[in-house]
């Protein structure tokens, strides 16, 4: 798919904001691993779609080397105000089903791809790691921080606003194509 496919594509399926991905952009840092792995967000060790089960940095720097187009996928929700929760869960609600919709669409035509998600797989209320194989391997997708992405850096670097302004919350995934 060319890129601009990619981006007719993502307003389609109703992302907010899409643009380029700058693959030069793409670091993948230890230090995002380490937030992972201090119990951040909880998921470290207990899903398959995170470390140190979704791969070591060399092997996905490795892997994101392979492509040379990218498209970043944004939904932004406008809260009522800094401590909107409702508003956040659904703003990432709706990311996580229009990423759905977009890698489901984008594997049809180019099934070579590398989709990154926004935050952890929810594809399972329980993941079964690490007792026994994903259930869903091509609907779970490993998030940019899992891949040691600082989402805000690949943004700017690759001409993409991370912040919208006051009193809004953005999700972003991406996903590399050849």
């Amino acid at each position: 798919m060319t890129l601009e496919e990619l981006l007719t594509l993502a307003a389609e399926v109703g992302f907010s904001h899409a643009g380029p991905l700058n693959t030069d952009a793409l670091r993948f840092l230890p230090e995002v691993r380490e937030m992972c792995a201090s119990g951040r967000c909880h998921n470290y060790g207990k899903c398959w779609t995170c470390p140190p089960y979704c791969g070591t940095l060399e092997e996905i720097a490795a892997q994101a080397a392979r492509y040379q187009c990218g498209i970043l996928l944004q939904s932004t929700g406008e809260m009522e105000d800094d401590f909107d929760v409702e508003c956040m869960m659904e703003t990432e609600q709706l990311q996580k089903q229009r990423f759905q919709a977009f890698v489901t669409q984008v594997r049809a035509i180019c099934p070579d791809c590398l989709p990154m998600a926004s935050g952890g797989c929810t594809v399972c209320p329980k993941c079964t790691c690490p007792d026994t194989p994903c259930r869903f391997p091509d609907l779970a997708t490993p998030s940019m921080e899992a891949y040691g992405l600082v989402v805000s850096d690949v943004c700017r670097d690759s001409g993409l606003p991370y912040y919208y302004g006051p009193k809004t919350i953005t999700y972003t995934a991406c996903m590399l194509v050849n």
